[in-house]
Order: C-alpha cells, then sequence, then structure tokens
C-alpha cells in the first residue's frame, strides 16, 4: 500500500517546523525548511517526474556515500545538491518496508544541526576579526 504524498509532506513538515529557528517557504515549487540562514531540507513531491516522494537533506560529510551503499532502496544522491554531500530520503515506500519515522526525524534533526554549528562558526569567525 503506497503512503500518501500529503501526509508524508505534513509528517515532515511537523518534525522540520518543531526545531528551533525552522522555517518553511516554497522553493522551485517544493516546501523547503530553512534554519539560521540556510536551507537543511527539501520536499521532493515526484519533482521534475522523480518517480518518488523524498526528502532532501544536508549530511555530514561521508554520510552520503555510506547510507546510498548501505541502502539504495532507501537513499540516493539527490539532483542538484547531491554534489555538495546531501543525501536524498525515499518517503513513499510501502509501509512494511519503508523507514521508521524516528529515523527519519534523527536525520531531519541532523540536518538542522549541520545549520546550527554553521552558524556558531560563523560568529566565532565574526568575533575573531572585530
Amino acid at each position: 500500500m503506497k503512503k500518501n504524498p500529503a501526509t508524508l509532506i505534513e509528517q515532515v513538515r511537523k518534525i522540520a517546523l518543531s526545531l528551533d529557528d525552522a522555517t518553511e517557504k516554497l522553493s522551485h515549487g517544493e516546501p523547503t525548511f530553512f534554519a539560521f540562514g540556510r536551507t537543511f531540507a527539501m520536499i521532493d513531491n515526484n519533482h521534475h517526474d522523480s518517480g518518488h516522494v523524498a526528502v532532501w537533506l544536508k549530511a555530514p560529510p561521508g554520510a552520503q556515500e555510506s547510507l546510498v551503499e548501505a541502502d539504495p532502496k532507501h537513499f540516493f544522491r539527490p539532483p542538484y545538491v547531491g554534489p555538495s554531500g546531501w543525501i536524498g530520503v525515499r518517503l513513499d515506500i510501502d509501509f512494511d518496508r519503508g523507514l521508521a519515522w524516528p529515523v527519519i526525524g534523527d536525520l531531519i534533526r541532523q540536518a538542522h544541526a549541520m545549520n546550527a554549528s554553521a552558524k556558531k562558526t560563523r560568529r566565532r569567525a565574526a568575533a575573531r576579526r572585530a
């Protein structure tokens, strides 16, 4: 049984917007989530006829390669942001074979945390220059 795209997107939205400084706006026609002035998650609702519903997430160095190699059914290298290390996470796999929402939530929180960490680094650099 396939999952309803609107329900999947709403679940991502609920997780993403519960995080500090998180906001949502449309970017390239898809819900996109920002925190601390930068994007950390984007919805792919059959974007450019991709054939799936997914979320693209900022990821730490090496995570993309590890996840895609270990589980290519659920993880992929998304277009545009994939070369920067982002991961694509399929949300629309059948219920009994999909990733658990706690796992997806952890990946969303990790993407968000990367923006928070980057903001702290920018603040420290600005303080050193001052």
